[in-house]
């Protein structure tokens, strides 16, 4: 009897490689810092590397629980309104009286507890989508924020709080390395861990992974807790940098983080990702602002095309998972039918 070998890895192939969906990312990068370079001859500086990201990097701590949210088959478009409620509680309960650093420790359990609820509401109610649970959550934490502050605005932060926006650690903005800090966590998290084998599993087929014993509502149910917590993260920061907290910010962030997460390579269907894909394409996204900036685009335009980034690239990734399955679909029926076709030989 013949021996048997089975490869567990495949050997590396340049061209499986270099056809990654990261690499086209990393092209479209160097393509808008050539447009933005040729729009300003101060841009190409090491100074506008480290600064401009101070402006975006708030958001960006969402899109890494969001890339587990999208990998799990589902959606989240509270975490806009978690950003708002955590920051509106916030300024409300430093105004109150309480320490700041109280205050965000405070406003980071409110989100931890917002995305609990909504996790929470998709275990107990499996008939209603994600995007339905967390639409209702949507209204009721944006709107709670406006109930408590209506069109006021909480602030008379200490100074000192400024610095989690504008503050540096040596040459490097502290947002940045906090930023960083996160991404290998996530990093590990989603690649390293049996908890991110899972998430792709579930993503893949979630009854097959419920029958095999994992623990699946309790997987929803964390991952919408990161969700809230990494949102108030957000709202901290963003607190930060504008100084003051009204119920109406960071309008359309869930705009900004969905793209972000599909623009990187992240199925809407589930199942697949890779943290590359959402970290370069926050970059994108961010020095596209940037350069929109530059040439005084509107917010609405700013909005209109970063919709139309969301849309190719969700056609462009679905088609290109619809092609290789199809090929696969079809190569698997071809070899059936040679199969079918040598036995109907051999019996003759």
């Amino acid at each position: 009897m013949a021996e048997k070998k089975v490869l567990i890895e495949q050997p590396w192939n340049w061209k499986s490689f270099f056809f990654q969906w990261e690499w086209l990312l990393f092209a479209v990068f160097i393509l808008i810092n050539i447009i933005n370079a040729s729009l300003s001859p101060w841009y190409l500086s090491v100074d506008t590397f480290l600064t401009a990201p101070m402006n975006f990097l708030d958001k960006a701590f969402i899109v890494f629980p969001m890339m587990l949210v999208i990998m799990l088959g589902n959606i989240d478009i509270s975490v806009a309104a978690i950003v708002a409620f955590s920051s509106v509680m916030m300024g409300v309960i430093f105004n109150a009286g309480f320490p700041m650093p109280v205050a965000m420790i405070l406003a980071l359990l409110i989100g931890a507890a917002c995305g609990g609820i909504n996790g929470f509401l998709m275990i107990k109610f499996k008939e209603l989508p994600a995007m339905i649970v967390t639409l209702a959550t949507m209204t009721i934490f944006r709107g709670a924020a406006y109930i408590i502050l209506e069109d006021k605005a909480a602030g008379g932060f200490p100074e000192w709080f400024s610095f989690f926006a504008w503050g540096y650690v040596g040459p490097f903005p502290f947002i940045l390395l906090v930023f960083v800090v996160a991404a290998i966590c996530f990093g590990i998290l989603i690649h390293k861990t049996s908890f991110g084998r899972k998430v792709y599993g579930m993503g893949s087929n979630l009854a097959a992974c419920k029958y095999s014993g994992v623990k699946t509502d309790r997987i929803i149910l964390t991952v919408s807790i990161l969700t809230g917590l990494m949102s108030a993260v957000t709202a901290i920061f963003l607190t930060s940098r504008m100084g003051s907290t009204r119920p109406n910010i960071a309008q359309n962030y869930e705009l900004d983080v969905i793209a972000m997460v599909v623009l990187g390579g992240v199925s809407t269907s589930g199942g697949t990702g890779k943290i590359a894909g959402p970290l370069l394409a926050i970059f994108i996204i961010g020095f596209l602002n940037y350069g929109l900036g530059l040439m005084n685009t509107s917010a609405q335009i700013i909005l209109i095309i970063i919709g139309a980034l969301l849309i190719l690239s969700v056609l462009v990734i679905n088609l290109r998972f619809n092609k290789k399955n199809n090929w696969s679909i079809k190569t698997r029926q071809y070899i059936e039918a040679l199969k079918r076709g040598i036995k109907s030989v051999k019996s003759l």
